[in-house]
């Protein structure tokens, strides 16, 4: 990656377009920066990139405390991106917050056939949308911004090899079955960036995915 870590250190103005927009982005970057320089600072420049842009996008510090990415998961996720894979997303809040990305981005959560599948399994219908993506033979990165139900999905049908997954942003907030499901993304192999404990949600998993999109375009 040419110039990284001076393009992250100066460039990032969070999806900013004006001048005022970059004025606002630049001085809400260097005040998170002042936040959480201390606790990022043994990361890589890409990973301290995609956590300043999740503490941006929640203005919330404790995110540079709880943030966790395996150490595969910035370049399996990159290679993905370059190659054009697909998105999927357990929600369409999710899904419409991800932006400038030539790719597709899926989200089965209303396809007919979840529904089917939910009543008959009697599942969630974010949980029933991962095996209609399996189905419709999904390949990439999953973000899961939302429900429990829907990682846990994922990791079955990826250990079956039915679902054929490049990295996981397993980010899905509450406090029921949150944390458990990532903590059982966080013991596979498979390349992920997780939140410890019940926080997380659809402005985490957007602000990941986005940030990979950015930094991609430096490849």
């Amino acid at each position: 990656m040419r110039n990284i870590k001076n393009f992250i250190s100066t460039n990032m103005f969070m999806g900013a377009s004006t001048k005022q927009g970059h004025k606002i982005a630049t001085k809400s970057r260097e005040i998170v920066k002042s936040l959480i320089d201390e606790k990022t600072k043994h990361l890589k420049p890409e990973e301290r990139s995609i956590v300043e842009r999740i503490v941006h996008s929640t203005a919330d510090p404790e995110y540079a405390d709880i943030t966790y990415m395996s150490s595969d998961f910035v370049d399996e996720s990159l290679k993905s991106i370059k190659s054009g894979k697909d998105i999927l997303t357990d929600i369409n809040m999710v899904k419409v917050g991800i932006n400038k990305y030539p790719g597709k981005v899926q989200c089965y959560i209303n396809h007919e056939k979840t529904l089917e599948i939910a009543k008959k399994e009697e599942i969630t219908r974010a949980g029933a949308a991962m095996q209609v993506a399996a189905a419709e033979g999904f390949d990439g990165i999953v973000a899961i911004g939302n429900s429990p139900t829907a990682l846990l999905e994922v990791l079955k049908l990826t250990g079956k090899g039915m679902l054929n997954v490049r990295s996981v942003i397993g980010v899905p907030v509450g406090f029921v079955g949150a944390d458990e499901s990532k903590k059982a993304l966080n013991e596979t192999d498979i390349p992920h960036l997780i939140t410890n404990g019940p926080k997380g949600g659809t402005p985490v998993a957007v602000a990941a995915v986005n940030s990979l999109i950015n930094l991609k375009r430096l490849i």
